[in-house]
């Protein structure tokens, strides 16, 4: 029986390089597909060591085979109607969410107004499916866009394209292209800048779309419609009170809404905004760093190395994003000792064992982001030394198929 499924899945690998290597035959080899985030010159690469069957790239396509395999089988399709929430519009299309940290006040009857306990998420913060079902959409589309690219099986663009259409532009279930009900708090408010964060990842939507663009179910009015929508929802951002509100945030939410504006900016072409938004982002590097390269306004939070690995992230996805307006943000100093390498070197320590943290961080630390950082590193500042580190760490915990497929 072991014998049969390790035949079975030698076949498998097979069958997918097989196909991948008569898929590539047939394109330019100077041709990458045009995306945000993502780098298209290393899907290409990493498209071609498939075929010459490198090892860790064949095996993780089989693994994002599998998992587009298992989104396909079990046919979730996520709208913001789903919810059995109305918001305070009483429009279910309507985002809505409240903030996770915030708890009822145990010294008022009524638990009102609602009390911040930072670190400490309130189970309740899931009863609205909102949240839960943008991280699975966006995770669903991306790993599906990805599987197709590299195998060329319209069956995974045609169920990305399925969830897209759903999300953003059925009229029955779309979402409203704003977040004024983001985050709200109990007693206080509705609504706040800060729920603006939990769209931080939308650019892998963005992404999934230019790689299912020109599929069967994904033309170029379909391309259009997704394009209006962010459009509008970063014009929301831009000009909308709670828009406004985050965009002053001093700490990694100031860092996530420049990520946005400039992520959006490009994938509707609106690039003077994107260029405008990189020069904030600049400004928010000077207020947020030391010149040691580390980040007091995280380091003062209840989990510090949570928040400076994920404000980081932010850095480092910024200056990839930055890169579609050639602008390169990977060796500037904005002063002195203030730059995205100095940043990370500042960890580096931690990582090596070299240092213990010292900081407050009530949960287990992890290290998913800290990965992506360090890949980027090894890659943009040409140092080997940050992908053995990657290496070093647990990766059967945290590495990701996406990662390596990316990356």
């Amino acid at each position: 029986m072991v014998k049969l499924i390790k035949c079975i899945s030698l076949l498998f690998v097979i069958s997918i390089v097989s196909c991948v290597s008569a898929q590539i035959k047939t394109e330019v080899a100077s041709s990458f597909p045009k995306t945000l985030a993502i780098d298209g010159k290393d899907l290409q690469k990493n498209y071609e060591l498939i075929v010459a069957n490198d090892a860790d790239k064949v095996r993780a396509l089989k693994s994002l085979i599998k998992k587009a395999d298992k989104i396909l089988k079990e046919a979730n399709v996520y709208s913001v109607m789903d919810k059995k929430q109305l918001p305070p519009s009483g429009d279910k299309h309507d985002y809505m969410s409240t903030g996770p940290y915030w708890w009822p006040d145990p010294s008022k009857p009524d638990g009102l107004p609602y009390i911040k306990k930072d670190g400490q998420r309130n189970p309740t913060y899931y009863d609205i499916s909102d949240s839960q079902e943008i991280d699975k959409l966006e995770d669903a589309s991306l790993s599906l866009a990805l599987a197709y690219y590299f195998t060329k099986q319209v069956k995974y663009s045609n169920f990305a394209s399925k969830l897209l259409k759903t999300w953003f532009l059925n009229p029955e279930t779309r979402q409203n292209p704003h977040l004024n009900f983001g985050q709200g708090i109990p007693g206080l408010n509705t609504g706040r800048g800060t729920g603006i964060i939990e769209t931080r990842d939308l650019f892998r939507v963005g992404d999934a779309a230019l790689l299912i663009q020109g599929s069967p179910n994904w033309n170029n009015k379909d391309h259009e419609e997704l394009k209006k929508w962010f459009s509008d929802y970063l014009t929301w951002m831009l000009e909308s009170p709670i828009g406004k509100d985050e965009a002053k945030s001093k700490n990694n939410h100031g860092t996530f809404y420049s990520e946005q504006v400039i992520a959006f900016a490009l994938f509707t072409n609106r690039l003077d905004v994107a260029n405008s938004e990189i020069e904030v982002f600049k400004n928010r590097m000077e207020s947020q760093l030391k010149t040691d390269g580390s980040q007091p306004f995280e380091l003062a939070r209840t989990k510090s190395w949570s928040y400076v690995n994920m404000n980081l992230y932010g850095y480092f996805l910024i200056a990839k994003l930055a890169e579609n307006n050639n602008v390169s943000l990977w060796n500037q100093q904005i002063s002195e000792g203030k730059s995205l390498r100095n940043a990370l070197e500042w960890i580096v320590p931690y990582l090596k064992n070299e240092k213990v943290w010292e900081y407050e961080q009530i949960q287990k630390i992890s290290f998913g982001e800290t990965i992506k950082i360090l890949k980027l590193a090894a890659n943009k500042y040409s140092n080997p030394e940050y992908e053995a580190l990657a290496q070093k760490i647990d990766l059967k915990t945290y590495q990701s198929d996406i990662i390596e497929l990316t990356y």
